[in-house]
C-alpha cells in the first residue's frame, strides 16, 4: 500500500497564487462535535507527506480541535444547521490550517484569570491554540460574515 501525495488527490484546484501555489486540501464537515474526528484523521494523513514530530502532530491535533470546537459552540451553539470548513495548506517549511465557519463571528477575548490557579472558561480554546501555533490569525471570514481562525506552524524542511 502506498501513500498518496496531496497532489494525486486534490485534483486541479490544489494550489493557490494566493499562498505560494503549496498544495492545499479542504474538508467541509457537519457544525457536529462528532465530526471533528474526521478533520484531525485528515491532519494525521497530510503528516505522512511532510515529517512531523509526534510533539508537533499532537500540537496541531490539539489545536484544529480547539478551533473547530470553538466554531461549532459558538457560530452554531443556537441549534442552527452549519459547517466549518477547514483548509489544509502543505508548505515546505510550515503547515497553514484555517478554520471558518458562517457564524456571527465574535470578538476574542483575553483569558481572565479566576483566583490564583485558574482561568475562566471563555478564551481559553483560543489561549491554547496562541500557546501551540506558531503564528494565530483570528477574524471575519472571506466575506466579512462568520469567523476565520488561521494558525501556522514552521516544520523543519
Amino acid at each position: 500500500m502506498s501513500l498518496l501525495e496531496p497532489s494525486e488527490f486534490m485534483g486541479p484546484q490544489s494550489t493557490s497564487a494566493t499562498n505560494g501555489g503549496a498544495p492545499t486540501v479542504r474538508l467541509t464537515i457537519p457544525a457536529k462535535a462528532e465530526y471533528i474526528t474526521l478533520v484531525r484523521l485528515a491532519l494525521s494523513g497530510l503528516s505522512q507527506s511532510r515529517e512531523l514530530s509526534d510533539e508537533t502532530l499532537g500540537d496541531l491535533k490539539l489545536a484544529v480541535t480547539e478551533a473547530c470546537s470553538n466554531s461549532i459552540r459558538h457560530a452554531y451553539g443556537d441549534g442552527r444547521e452549519g459547517s466549518v470548513e477547514v483548509v489544509y495548506e502543505l508548505h515546505p517549511d510550515r503547515l497553514v490550517v484555517e478554520v471558518c465557519d458562517d457564524g456571527p463571528g465574535f470578538s476574542v477575548p483575553e483569558p481572565t484569570f479566576v483566583g490564583e490557579d485558574g482561568l475562566n472558561e471563555g478564551g481559553l480554546g483560543i489561549a491554547i491554540i496562541r500557546e501551540l501555533a506558531d503564528e494565530l490569525e483570528l477574524g471575519p471570514g472571506e466575506s466579512g460574515q462568520g469567523s476565520r481562525l488561521r494558525l501556522v506552524k514552521f516544520i523543519q524542511a
